[in-house]
This record gives C-alpha cells, sequence and structure tokens, in this order.
C-alpha cells in the first residue's frame, strides 16, 4: 500500500470533522471516496498532500505515511510533498498565462531546466493529459482561451509535469459537460496505470464505472471500504446499502 492512514483524526476548531479513519490505498489504482455532502471525503483528500495547513484552527492527530514515511512529521518538507501528491480541483484553474507557460510552471519552479528538456517535458505532459494534438499549434495562447474541459486536462497537465507518485481529484468533472467528463474518467483509467489516483466524487455512477476501490464516509467516519464491485454489489454495512439505493444523501 502506497497510502497507510491510522487513528486519523481532524478538528475543525470544537468540530470533528474525521473520526478514527483507518485506511489502506494501493499503488497504481483508482479510489474513489463516496459519500453525503460534508460527509469528511474531501477533508481526507486535502490530508493526503496536507493542504488542511492553511486553514486556520485545524488539528490532526494519527498518522498518515506515504511510501513509509509520516507526511505530519515535523521534518517533513511540505513543498516536496506536494510536488509528489499533486492534486486537481473542482473547478479548472489554469494560471493566467500561456497553455506552455502553465504546464512548465512547477518544473521551473522545482529547478533549472534547458529550452529543449522543458520542450520535451511540457509535450510529454500534454499527452500524458489527452491534450496535446488539441493545443500544439496554439501553446502561446492563453490557457482561458480553451473550454471548461480542455482547461481540466491542462491542469491535469500540470499536475503531471512535476511528475508525481499521487494525484488526487477533488470533483474534478462536476463542473464539466457529459463529453468532457467521459475524457476526464478515460484519461484516470489510462494514468492510473502509471500514478496512484484517490478521487473524491458525488457521483456514485462514476465511482462504480472507474474506480478499483471505494470508500464510503458518513459524519466524518469510514463506514466501508472495498473493491468498488464488492461494494456497490453486496456491501457489508446497512448504511453504505442505504446510501448506494438513493435512501439518503
Amino acid at each position: 500500500m502506497i497510502i497507510e492512514i491510522d487513528k486519523l483524526n481532524l478538528y475543525y476548531g470544537d468540530f470533528h470533522a474525521l473520526k478514527n479513519v483507518n485506511l489502506s490505498i494501493p499503488e497504481r489504482s483508482v479510489t474513489a471516496f463516496i459519500g453525503p455532502s460534508g460527509c469528511g471525503k474531501s477533508t481526507l483528500l486535502r490530508t493526503l498532500n496536507r493542504m488542511n495547513d492553511t486553514i486556520p484552527g485545524v488539528r490532526i492527530e494519527g498518522d498518515v505515511t506515504i511510501q513509509g514515511r509520516n507526511i505530519y512529521a515535523s521534518e517533513t518538507e511540505v513543498e516536496v510533498l506536494r510536488k509528489r501528491v499533486g492534486m486537481v480541483f473542482q473547478q479548472p484553474n489554469p494560471f493566467p498565462k500561456s497553455i506552455y507557460d502553465n504546464v512548465a510552471y512547477g518544473p521551473k519552479l522545482h529547478g533549472r531546466m534547458k529550452k529543449a528538456e522543458l520542450d520535451e517535458l511540457v509535450e510529454r505532459s500534454l499527452r500524458a493529459a489527452s491534450l496535446w494534438n488539441e493545443v500544439k499549434d496554439v501553446l502561446k495562447k492563453s490557457a482561458w482561451s480553451l473550454s471548461g474541459g480542455q482547461q481540466q486536462r491542462l491542469c491535469i497537465a500540470r499536475a503531471l509535469a512535476v511528475e508525481p507518485d499521487i494525484l488526487l481529484m477533488d470533483e474534478s468533472t462536476s463542473a464539466l459537460d457529459p463529453i468532457s467528463t467521459t475524457k476526464i474518467e478515460e484519461l484516470t483509467r489510462e494514468l492510473s496505470k502509471k500514478y496512484t489516483i484517490v478521487m473524491v466524487t458525488h457521483n456514485m455512477h462514476q465511482a462504480a464505472r472507474i474506480s478499483d476501490r471505494t470508500v464510503f464516509f458518513l459524519n466524518g467516519e469510514v463506514v466501508e471500504a472495498a473493491d468498488t464491485q464488492t461494494l456497490f454489489s453486496s456491501p457489508v454495512d446497512q448504511r453504505t446499502e442505504d446510501y448506494i439505493s438513493g435512501r439518503f444523501g
């Protein structure tokens, strides 16, 4: 397992948002977090690259290890962690720069590269995000000139350009049309051959379509985690059965 979460509790001030979470996430696979709004899915996702550190009043107890290293240890360099654990958000958020400069931004930040090396990395990242053929002739145009679905794939390319091990996707298709959503889903499956992908989704059909493993959250707790086919076809916990059958949520 590439990620191990052990006895994790997270508080926003006095509010107990995550309660004794124990979870293992396998390498090179898609793990989906499902559950009703406010149940802790995105909060847990953000603990995996320490995005919650930016929120005042957050307190975390327990351990999160990635490849055997506790990411909340005092010696952890958060910038290095976020290079290894990339993130794609709900709304496409390209920088107000060219398509090329969006993808090149991270590699430039993390070290000097020759122009030819950078060109090759930008092309490789855009190809990995299934966007190269659509933008190869307009790399100097503003990223904001792209459609919403293209912008989201550009954000994926930007995340891949720093060569992470893990990609976090926080409802990354919820703002997109059905055709763009299908492209991102197909891309996610393809990327899981090389990367570990952890995604939050409100769309249970999406979780069933593209994830290998599904985790059901309720009121800050992990109710059930299993192979996706097993969880949807024969859940162990009645609360999981009630949620996936539409009785609440």
